[in-house]
């Protein structure tokens, strides 16, 4: 793996794509918001961790954020704490 592909910038970039552009806009204001929050706080650590959370499927990150599903053990932990309290949507009107 490149040098780049581990550089914490180059994550970010391609994660606030990813997070802003997940097909629904729910999805977006719960992932993008997600993001904007508090990106700008990560470890390298935390941003691989939001990197491959965006692999999973938009119906269980909404599901663990809503406390619908269980979490898996993966994804358990402060960020994912942070995640649930939901209090980063901020909805344009």
């Amino acid at each position: 793996m490149s040098q780049a592909t581990h550089d914490i910038g180059h994550i970010l970039r391609r994660a606030r794509f990813r997070a802003w552009h997940r097909g629904t806009r729910e999805a977006d204001y719960m992932i993008g918001g997600f993001f904007d929050r508090y990106h700008a706080t990560w470890t390298q650590e935390e941003a691989l961790w939001f990197e491959r959370f965006l692999d999973e499927e938009d119906v269980d990150i909404m599901g663990w954020a809503m406390d619908r599903q269980p979490v898996p053990e993966q994804w358990q932990g402060p960020l994912m704490a942070a995640f649930q309290k939901l209090d980063f949507i901020d909805i344009p009107r």
